[in-house]
Parts: structure tokens; sequence; C-alpha cells
């Protein structure tokens, strides 16, 4: 059950790493907000990462640890001087233990309007399947 409160919109500002074990470069590494939905078939993880390209992004999978990180890049231009910043670049950083249902192999990515989309397949194994009763 919900109450009208979790349905109303909120603006989140960027959460940022700060312990200071937790960094090893200069400049700050945010922890990307994270949308996880399922279906009979796949899980989905969407991530939102502004201002990360493609070329920016490294996903990587060892021993059931899924990891992103992304670079946001500074959009000023060149001659450009900051007046007012409000917009936050620095490294997105994020990781995911996989569940033993996921098929590894099949795995697929997209960046598409600063949203990353992980698919996630279940292995045949994992997915519901119905059971046919015999009359005997």
């Amino acid at each position: 059950m919900t109450d009208s409160k979790s349905k109303t919109l909120q603006a989140k500002r960027k959460a940022e790493v700060t312990a200071p074990a937790e960094q090893t470069r200069p400049g700050p590494t945010f922890i990307p907000a994270v949308d996880i939905v399922e279906t009979d078939q796949e899980v989905t993880v969407l991530a939102d990462m502004p201002g990360v390209g493609t070329k920016d992004i490294n996903i990587d999978l060892r021993d059931d640890m899924l990891t992103l990180v992304g670079n946001a890049a500074s959009p000023e231009g060149e001659n450009e001087l900051d007046v007012f910043r409000e917009y936050l670049t620095g490294k997105y950083a994020r990781q995911f233990t996989l569940s033993h249902e996921i098929d590894q192999s099949k795995i697929g990515a997209e960046m598409k309007d600063g949203v990353l989309r992980l698919k996630l397949p279940k292995l045949e194994a994992a997915k519901p399947r119905k059971i046919t009763v015999k009359v005997g």
C-alpha cells in the first residue's frame, strides 16, 4: 500500500561519495541514482548519468560484481568563464552483485539522454513456466 507522499515527484541532488577512503583521485565522485525493474524475462537497471557519453563509460563484470564507472565532462566552451555553476561534473561509480539467475553472457547496455539502460536477461531455469497437469 502506498500513500500520497510516496507518489509525489521530488527533486534530488547528485549524491556525492564523501568518505576519503573511497576516493583516490581528485574531484567529486557521484553515486548515480538507479531504478531497477523486472519482468519474467529480465532485470533492467536504469542509471542516471547526465553528461556521460558512450565513450566515457566503463562497464565491468568480474566474479558476479557488475561495476559502472562514467565521467561527466564540463559542458563549457573553450573561452567561457564560470559566472554561476550548479551543474556538477566528475566521476560516477556504482556496483551491483548479480544473482545466479542472471545470464551474464547476454548482458546488454545502451545510453540514451543521460540514462544508462542495462538489460540483465534471466537464465531459462529462472524464468517462470507453466506446469501442465495430466489426467491420470
